[in-house]
């Protein structure tokens, strides 16, 4: 008897997605488009390992198999795991092979599971490794130390038996005030974009799929308000919050998940345009589409009818669901021909492929060889992304480098000696012991013999300033005082939870927690103890240096006595207070560079860098400007500029070929790490208005002290391009300023003209 086709490791993906199709029930088609369980819920506890749940096998049942299961491994405050009953990294291997091994054994088809995972900055599992926020790895400006940081994150966690790794990547910081603003890379989506290709180039290494969140514009969302409607506009739409996605699916992405915002009255998760006419019909995109949690069953509001509502997200181009009780009855949807099987079948196909090219019929359980030995270890990867990603916003009179020669430093605030407050949302719970903290890391780097004294200062929130006193009584008496001061994403047992795992805020908003999914804010400016405490001491006269451990750019307050020095280290995970400490001793030099705009205050919001250029004149009561310009941050010595060089060439019949190079020397004392920027800003031509300017390349240089070095720039039609009428990317004739310089806000530019023979689509 000939063996199946679908069982054929050696046929093509499309003649095997066939077989299996013309084999299948329409139950264990929608069973395949399911992903409505817990996966904390499929095992439970048994002696000294763990075994499936009667709930397990009863979904597996129902549909005579599973399309996926999100979260086997997940651990956190909302689902309530911990190291008691959890998969660690001994165990999390060993029952996502027992959960494979019975939805192969146990069904008709054997058709295998996709293990879906969290990996917003490291697996979040038990012993997963945990990286820098994405909002940390965007101020690296370092694709490429990303990439391997991402690839190290990925092997553990298919090590462990995942797939699918579930990756924000697609917002873009256009609302500070949002709480997920450090799952962002920037409000830039060039750098952005740059940055998600990274993603999905490490994840591939180590076979990881990647799933990219979130498919459009939640970024843009009114007032700063957690899955609220956008005003997004399509073109608006088109220059700037799709260039991540755009760029996510050249690179390989396998999939994408749909928002929980609306886009044009319509949540993105029933948007046929976004999901079928611009995403497959215009970009050619073949992988999955995914909803977020629960959306679907949000659309019951439009329908009136669960199994319309999941009729209508999967004829949008919903391929796969998400905890949601819409999507399991498309089976009754077919029946009532609210769709056709055809688009089910359409939908499975896709979940099918992703199996197949994931090579999970051939090889369904984990591998214990498999390229975690190969690639390097996330651990000391995402130390260096820490490292790279502190920023030094101000610095006034040489404070800085501090030096060994120190015998006191006063360590304070209520972030000074907190893991958790360095390593964001969707984190694991952490071993008891295991990190460094800010105090931690100034303790280790300080010269034998130095008294390092600490003090909280302050809560996190609130207006208590019981503490502050004692606080200014250890500053008063040292030679330096570190003030670690910020915001806190750390969920804890009492944080209420929404249906979907976000906090619920309001009235009775968890305390401690300013930032994290569901956690907006109104106001930017640092909570009024915190601010106390600055104040404080920095009256005492002792140089004070600020460390801000936040998921967000705050609006930093006036003082009358600034401080010497401010840096931000955003969330730099478990070991990162060792990374602050090596920039502030100068073992390693400040490299960061701002990924977003630090506004003044909430109130001249939006103060993102490239804004329509409309001419405005600003506010008559504050600058329209941001106190730090999008790209700003200071090293421990100082460089200068040469004006950018145009040139030209042209090689036989070939277009012309444009180089734009510009010297940058070091003219202090200590080496720079410079991170080169180049902006494009149009002065004439154009079928929509232009922006102020636009990122369009960055180049980092190392340079020894005296020395100068070129960044050179390949100025091409992707440099050029922006949109045009018909939302397509294109060259367009007219005037444009090609701009260098270490900031949005401190750039020289070399004017060119694009001819009608030049100008062309991309």
């Amino acid at each position: 008897m000939t063996a199946p086709r679908y069982r054929d490791p050696a046929a093509p993906v499309p003649e095997r997605v066939h077989d299996l199709l013309g084999r299948m029930t329409l139950a264990e088609k929608v069973g395949q488009l399911n992903q409505r369980m817990y996966g904390w819920d499929a095992y439970e506890r048994a002696g000294d390992g763990h075994r499936l749940t009667d709930s397990f096998r009863a979904e597996v049942a129902a549909f005579g198999g599973m399309g996926a299961l999100y979260g086997l491994q997940r651990a956190d405050a909302w689902s309530g795991v911990g190291f008691a009953d959890g998969l660690d990294a001994r165990d999390g291997a060993r029952t996502a092979a027992t959960v494979q091994r019975y939805v192969t054994e146990n069904t008709r088809l054997g058709i295998p599971v996709l293990l879906v995972e969290e990996m917003p900055h490291g697996h979040q599992a038990l012993d997963g490794t945990v990286l820098p926020v994405n909002l940390a790895a965007g101020a690296t400006w370092d694709p490429g130390l990303y990439a391997d940081a991402v690839a190290g994150a990925a092997a553990e966690l298919r090590a462990r038996g995942a797939h699918v790794a579930l990756v924000s990547a697609l917002d873009l910081v256009r609302d500070p005030r949002w709480g997920r603003s450090e799952e962002c890379f920037a409000e830039d989506p060039y750098l952005a974009a740059r940055m998600t290709e990274a993603l999905v180039e490490g994840a591939g290494r180590a076979g990881v799929a990647v799933v990219l969140k979130h498919f459009a514009g939640q970024g843009a969302t009114t007032g700063g308000r957690n899955s609220a409607a956008t005003e997004l506009g399509v073109r608006e739409l088109h220059e700037v919050h799709l260039a991540a996605a755009r760029a996510g699916v050249a690179a390989g992405a396998a999939g994408l998940m749909a928002a929980y915002n609306e886009f044009d009255g319509l949540p993105c998760v029933a948007s046929r345009y976004l999901l079928t006419e611009l995403l497959r019909e215009e970009w050619g995109f073949e992988g999955v589409v995914m909803a977020d949690g629960t959306a679907v069953d949000r659309l019951v509001r439009l329908t009136g009818d669960p199994v319309a509502a999941g009729a209508l997200a999967l004829d949008a181009g919903c391929d796969l669901s998400l905890w949601d009780d819409c999507f399991p009855r498309l089976g009754e949807a077919v029946e009532r021909a609210l769709v056709s099987e055809a688009a089910v079948d359409t939908a499975v196909a896709r979940v099918l492929a992703l199996k197949f090219r994931l090579g999970l019929f051939e090889q369904p359980l984990p591998d214990d060889r498999s390229a975690t030995g190969a690639l390097p270890d996330p651990a000391e990867l995402g130390e260096r992304v820490a490292r790279a990603s502190v920023t030094l916003l101000a610095h006034e009179g040489g404070v800085l480098p501090l030096s060994r020669s120190v015998r006191r430093i006063a360590v304070l605030g209520p972030n000074a000696d907190s893991v958790a407050r360095q390593t964001g949302d969707y984190t694991a719970p952490q071993r008891p012991g295991a990190g460094v903290t800010v105090l931690d890391g100034i303790r280790a780097a300080a010269a034998p013999g130095t008294e390092v004294l600490h003090g909280r200062g302050c809560a996190l929130v609130g207006e208590d300033v019981t503490d502050v006193a004692a606080a200014v009584a250890l500053a008063a008496g040292s030679d330096v005082a570190v003030l670690v001061l910020g915001g806190s994403s750390a969920r804890s047992a009492d944080t209420a939870f929404d249906v979907n795992g976000a906090a619920v805020t309001g009235a009775g908003t968890p305390s401690d927690m300013t930032c994290g999914e569901g956690v907006d804010l109104a106001d930017l400016a640092l909570p009024p103890a915190q601010r106390a405490l600055w104040s404080a001491v920095s009256a005492t006269g002792t140089p004070v240096v600020v460390v801000l451990v936040q998921g967000r750019p705050h609006a930093l307050p006036g003082v009358e006595a600034p401080a010497a020095a401010v840096l931000s280290a955003w969330y730099p995970g478990p070991a990162g207070g060792r990374a602050v400490a090596e920039v502030l001793f100068g073992d390693v030099e400040p490299r960061g560079r701002l990924p977003v705009s630090v506004p003044r205050s909430a109130a001249q919001l939006p103060v993102y860098y490239n804004g329509k250029d409309h001419r405005y004149r600003g506010y008559v009561d504050q600058s329209a400007g941001p106190l730090h310009a999008f790209g700003h941050g200071l090293s421990y010595t100082s460089v200068a500029y040469g004006a950018p060089r145009l040139s030209r060439t042209r090689v036989g019949a070939d277009a012309p070929h444009l180089t734009c190079r510009v010297t940058v020397r070091n003219t202090g004392s200590r080496p720079a790490e410079e991170t080169v920027q180049l902006y494009v800003r149009r002065l004439s031509g154009g079928t929509s208005w232009p922006r102020v300017r636009e990122l369009r390349g960055f180049v980092r240089l190392s340079i020894a002290p005296g020395d100068a070095a070129d960044a050179v720039f390949e100025v091409g039609p992707e440099t050029l391009a922006s949109v045009g009428r018909d939302l397509r990317l294109v060259v367009e004739p007219g005037t444009v300023e090609v701009e260098t310089g270490p900031a949005s806000d401190r750039t020289r530019g070399a004017r060119l003209e694009i001819t009608d023979s030049e100008s062309a689509t991309t």
